[in-house]
């Protein structure tokens, strides 16, 4: 997957068990938004809507399961390790000339290693407002403008209270939170690319990596090393 490319919001019949071999797939459902460094694999139910997306340069290997053969009921997406075996059996698992039964003894492993992991999802919900949409629009295109709804007032044609209502009404949560929300899902990317914190902080708006840090925390209760690990 080229930088920047997205599978279009689909479903599939089948369970679908998507991995980043390299790069970092980002994908979206009902539920929320997972990013997944080679880390971690994706379990996608079989009929649950979502969108597959590569913010870099990404390798995405996809396995499908037949529902009737698999004892996974898991109802939405679920987050798990992706250790070297169960890469090794996704590629094994790949080749379209294995025999059945041969993949049916690998499938059975593959769904015995699979080992979910928690993770606190960071949803940015957008306004419906038509001027706090033109500031979330544009703070999503610069994650680090530090303007205050005042200061965006005069540029979308609104007051600040007006802006204030918009984005609590629309979203249920007051603007300060919402950027929030925004910069440190903008960030995630980054971070499981690698990159460090220094550089992925002033990116996403802020001064220091200590402050970064300390938002990232009250957001999901980890540090970035943590929530990647």
């Amino acid at each position: 997957m080229p930088p920047s490319s997205r599978f279009a919001r689909h479903a599939h019949p089948r369970h679908q068990l998507a991995w980043a071999a390299s790069g970092v797939l980002e994908v979206r459902a009902d539920a929320g938004t997972w990013i997944l460094p080679p880390t971690r694999a994706l379990w996608i139910p079989a009929g649950v809507a979502h969108e597959t997306a590569a913010s870099g340069a990404t390798t995405m290997r996809t396995l499908y399961l037949a529902p009737e053969r698999c004892p996974i009921t898991w109802p939405a997406p679920q987050p798990v390790a992706a250790t070297k075996l169960l890469a090794d059996l996704i590629e094994h698992l790949g080749d379209a000339a294995l025999e059945p039964p041969r993949r049916a003894r690998a499938e059975a492993v593959l769904l015995d290693l699979l080992e979910p992991v928690a993770v606190a999802t960071i949803e940015v919900v957008m306004p419906t407002d038509e001027r706090a949409l033109d500031v979330a629009q544009a703070l999503i295109a610069n994650p680090a403008d530090s303007r205050s709804l005042e200061e965006w007032g005069h540029e979308v044609g609104a007051s600040a209270r007006t802006l204030t209502r918009g984005f609590l009404a629309g979203t249920g949560i007051p603007f300060s939170r919402w950027r929030t929300a925004l910069r440190l899902r903008a960030a995630l990317p980054r971070l499981a690319a690698g990159e460090p914190i220094g550089t992925v902080a002033p990116h996403v708006g802020y001064e220091t990596p200590s402050a970064f840090v300390a938002a990232f925390r009250r957001e999901t209760g980890l540090t970035p090393g943590a929530y990647f690990r």
